[in-house]
């Protein structure tokens, strides 16, 4: 029982050999070269010796009909000493077309000519005279004659009269002909393993071209990638769509064909063009050049999509097209600027009050104890008057916090910021309303305190609101250089910028498109400060209701 285990143990030790994929193309190609011209071979030396023995007997029987056909042959039968004038001419004959020997033979098979002398009279050794002699037949026959098997050609002379006086018999010995068919077949078979080793060399070359082709992956390795970009292909979030040259649908993944509203199976093979109408992905295509960032309306929804051409070996092979609800960017946008909001409304503060405590730590110090308390009483004054006014003129937790942290942000900066104090705004704000005003505001008013910290005036911000009649208004005033006339043209573009540095020219056409979505707009204005006076209108909930139900009525 020991002993069987260990050879067990043994077996499953030995190492195994592992055929790549190289390999087996190789064998196989081999194998499949070597077997079809061996096959081949085969079939080409049966073909020849059939062919080979068929013209030899044809030639031999061409042969005995001319010399039966000579009159001096027909006449020497009825001559004393036949043989004396058959005998030169057949060997003449014979000599000529290289046959093996030219029997002439009278009815009773009695020789006439021979090319041994010695066997001229006997009788004809084969016993396959019949046909000729009496049923006047001239044929081919295979037999065994004085000088060996052989193949014949048997024809009747006939005399003038037309009576049977004899046969004539051409012949060629068997082994001369398989000497012939051998030294053909060693030819061929010397040609065939020249192509055989044709083949490998050919065969390893396609093997290694193949595989370089597919980056000397395996099969099972390839599978597994497949099916890992399979995973990875439908586990992304957006959706991504892969057209050919000729802008057929190559891939779609779930997310793609969900937005699209197709079936991702049979997608495939259809035209780009069929399935969404206002596309680009064909000038991708003809120009080979990346679009990103662009919006694109599909199903009354707006996505931003990336365009990318596919190159392979420097030639353009397709292109890939992702996109993404434009929403869920928005609101992430937005979710990530109201925490960028409130930490810098934390930090302003720390800051700012970390100064009050210095200068009151200062004041202790030096035993200026009244008037470290005035200072606390006015610092804790002018801080409890804005957060009063904002609770109780503004009824929105959102807007009251983000104007809180513009203020002290102002304050930080000594930027005087104030707000008017007929300003109110208790009207419900919708969560789009709130979210769009949080993010309206905190660009105004950071790019009013840019534009007045570039200005020689004295700087200054005011803001005023209201909720009174339709809409919600609010008026960003600036002591700033205010907006020349060539710029306001282009003011609201994506990427335009009066300011230095990278990365900018993004506030203000987010702003246009937020009222875009609102139905609400912006104007620019000189203001009474010297610089600019931004008017912000939005509907109110209930007109902005109103104003669905009229469309969706049209």
């Amino acid at each position: 029982m020991i002993q069987n285990n260990k050879k067990f143990h043994l077996l499953n030790t030995l190492p195994t050999y592992r055929f790549t994929l190289l390999t087996k193309m190789i064998v196989l190609i081999c194998a499949l070269i070597i077997l079809m011209l061996v096959f081949l071979g085969m079939y080409t030396n049966t073909k020849y010796s059939e062919t080979l023995v068929e013209q030899i007997g044809i030639r031999a029987l061409n042969v005995a009909q001319s010399v039966s056909e000579i009159p001096e042959v027909k006449e020497a039968f009825f001559t004393e000493h036949p043989s004396e004038i058959i005998q030169p001419i057949a060997e003449a004959i014979r000599i000529k077309t290289e046959s093996e020997f030219i029997v002439v033979g009278n009815r009773e098979g009695v020789r006439y000519s021979h090319p041994l002398n010695g066997r001229i009279g006997k009788i004809m050794v084969g016993d396959d005279n019949e046909r000729a002699l009496y049923l006047g037949e001239s044929y081919v026959s295979e037999a065994t004659g004085s000088l060996g098997p052989s193949i014949r050609g048997k024809v009747p002379v006939f005399s003038n009269d037309g009576e049977i006086i004899g046969v004539v018999s051409v012949g060629f010995l068997i082994n001369d002909i398989e000497m012939t068919i051998g030294t053909y077949v060693t030819e061929i078979w010397y040609w065939i393993i020249i192509c055989i080793l044709i083949g490998i060399i050919g065969a390893t070359l396609i093997s290694l071209h193949v595989k370089n082709s597919i980056l000397g992956l395996e099969p099972d390795e390839i599978g597994r990638l497949f099916q890992e970009r399979e995973a990875i292909f439908q586990s992304i979030h957006e959706g991504i769509i892969a057209v050919d040259k000729k802008g057929r649908v190559t891939m779609c993944n779930q997310n793609a064909a969900k937005v699209l509203n197709i079936d991702e199976e049979k997608v495939k093979g259809k035209n780009i063009k069929d399935l969404v109408a206002h596309t680009q992905i064909m000038e991708v295509l003809e120009t080979g050049q990346a679009q990103y960032n662009q919006e694109l309306w599909v199903n009354n929804e707006l996505f931003i999509l990336n365009r990318v051409p596919v190159y392979y070996d420097q030639q353009l092979r397709g292109a890939v097209s992702t996109f993404r609800n434009r929403t869920e960017i928005e609101k992430l946008a937005d979710e990530m600027s109201k925490v960028k909001q409130y930490s810098e409304a934390l930090r302003v503060q720390t800051h700012e009050f970390s100064n009050k405590l210095y200068t009151i730590s200062g004041l202790l110090q030096l035993d200026k104890t009244k008037e470290a308390i005035g200072f606390i009483n006015k610092e804790s004054k002018k801080q409890q008057e804005w957060i009063h006014f904002l609770i109780h003129s503004v009824g929105d937790s959102y807007v009251s916090a983000a104007l809180l942290g513009k203020l002290n942000r102002a304050h930080e900066l000594g930027i005087k910021m104030t707000i008017n104090s007929n300003s109110e705004l208790i009207s419900p704000l919708t969560e789009q309303q709130r979210e769009g005003l949080v993010t309206i505001l905190g660009n105004l008013l950071e790019n009013a305190c840019d534009a007045v910290k570039e200005s020689e005036n004295e700087p200054h911000i005011t803001i005023f609101f209201t909720d009174i009649g339709h809409e919600i208004l609010f008026e960003i005033e600036d002591s700033g250089l205010g907006i020349s006339d060539g710029d306001l043209q282009k003011f609201f573009t994506k990427g335009f910028t009066t300011k230095k540095g990278s990365h900018r020219g993004i506030g203000l056409a987010l702003v246009q498109q937020i009222l875009k979505e609102l139905d609400g707009y912006l104007t620019l204005e000189s203001s009474d400060l010297g610089g600019t006076c931004f008017i912000l209108t939005i509907p109110k909930v209930k007109e902005l209701e109103e104003g669905n139900n009229d469309k969706q009525a049209i």
